[in-house]
């Protein structure tokens, strides 16, 4: 298992970019997801870019509304692990009585919680593996 990044959904892109480089982190990577309306921008610490940040900013909504409140923690999303077999690694999880809040149906994906309600992401190492049973057919329990 590896560490990949701990994701913080922020209100003002620019701001909190001004933020961390004031605070010495740097821009590793950014993506704008039109589809989605949402821009992911991945930051590290100078010699440290394995470590990294995911600042996630939801745009404002098409229809002039306000854009979401971050209130009661929304603004921390999530801690992310690449794991070598996701497939084994939730089955040993659900062996052990952790909910899969969002299955791997995609043989790449999976959210569970900890004790006290930490969303984390489980991400297969590499390729997707190729959707198999059960959990091709499972379905989202809560949130993640």
């Amino acid at each position: 298992m590896k560490y990949l990044h701990t994701m913080i959904r922020v209100s003002d892109i620019d701001e909190t970019l001004a933020f961390f480089d004031l605070l010495g982190l740097e821009e590793q990577k950014r993506y704008e997801v039109e589809a989605g309306r949402f821009t992911l921008v991945f930051l590290a610490a100078p010699g440290d870019e394995e470590a990294q940040v995911e600042l996630t900013w939801n745009w404002p909504p098409e229809d002039g509304s306000e854009p979401e409140d971050y209130d009661g923690g929304r603004n921390f999303g999530h801690l992310a692990y690449a794991v070598d077999d996701i497939y084994e690694t939730c089955r040993r999880l659900a062996d052990g009585g952790i909910t899969i809040n969002r299955p791997p149906r995609d043989g790449h994906m999976a959210f569970v919680r900890t004790p006290d309600d930490i969303s984390i992401e489980l991400l297969q190492k590499g390729k997707a593996l190729k959707p198999a049973e059960p959990w091709a057919s499972m379905e989202n329990i809560g949130e993640w």
